[in-house]
């Protein structure tokens, strides 16, 4: 009897323990939700904070080797003519890690500050970038009038699915987003034609969940119900950063997650 009240007591641990792993969260976000603006409601920002690291890097990039190795179909896509505004982006990754601390570079990989070793590869350069940083990456190039989904490392989709919207412009993107009207959507476009290299914008969002997880793709044909604010038990908030490439001339759209619990 003894031994197996110890044993159900470790196998509870053991469950509670691999809960609480689920949960890769944060003890509040880096910037205040209190200022509400209109859409796209964006704000300069110091090239030197385009990307930031915290206390959640270790556990996120756990999460994000689980994905780009075992669902690598699903969290990248890079259409083959836009591999080189990918490599040029992993450049950008590459000259930016020193300014996050931490890494160690060698003559064909990276040694990370949570102890993995990621071999800088040009020929898969968004599975790289994803295995290096926190945030996910789209990469935008106009075609016409309008710029296109043309590649993307989404680890952490909030709530839409990289397959579906993979080389669609930006208005059918945001088609399910209430508040994106036509207007929206042109200011939208002027701010990505406009957009310089060397001054990124960002802007951040405001969701709520009723669970952690930070991989929640969705189809369109499969919304997110709107949750009552008594089932609301997670904020999740997206840095959301914009800034173009020099070379290729891409914009690209970069998000670092945060989840924090209510």
């Amino acid at each position: 009897m003894h031994c197996r009240v110890c044993l159900r007591l470790a196998l509870g641990s053991l469950y509670a323990n691999l809960l609480r792993m689920s949960e890769i969260l944060h003890d509040k976000l880096p910037y205040r939700l209190d200022t509400k603006r209109n859409l796209p409601a964006v704000s300069a920002l110091d090239p030197d904070n385009v990307l930031i690291k915290d206390h959640t890097y270790a556990d996120q990039m756990a999460e994000r080797e689980r994905l780009i190795n075992d669902f690598e179909q699903d969290v990248i896509c890079l259409e083959p003519k836009t591999l080189f505004a990918a490599q040029e982006l992993l450049d950008f990754v590459l000259k930016f890690l020193p300014r996050l601390g931490g890494f160690i570079k060698t003559a064909d990989h990276i040694i990370c500050p949570d102890g993995r070793q990621v071999v800088i590869s040009y020929t898969n350069p968004l599975a790289s970038i994803g295995r290096l940083v926190q945030n996910d990456f789209c990469l935008l190039i106009k075609k016409d009038e309008e710029h296109i989904l043309s590649g993307a490392i989404l680890c952490f989709p909030a709530s839409w699915s990289l397959e579906e919207q993979f080389l669609r412009p930006l208005s059918i993107i945001h088609t399910p987003i209430a508040a994106y009207d036509s207007n929206v959507a042109r200011r939208v476009q002027r701010l990505f034609d406009g957009v310089k290299p060397n001054r990124p914008i960002w802007r951040h969002n405001e969701l709520y969940y009723d669970k952690p997880d930070l991989y929640q793709p969705r189809k369109t044909t499969n919304r997110r119900p709107i949750l009552k604010e008594a089932d609301r038990r997670f904020l999740r908030s997206e840095r959301q950063v914009i800034f173009r490439l020099p070379r290729s001339n891409a914009v690209i759209f970069s998000i670092h997650t945060h989840v924090v619990k209510l």
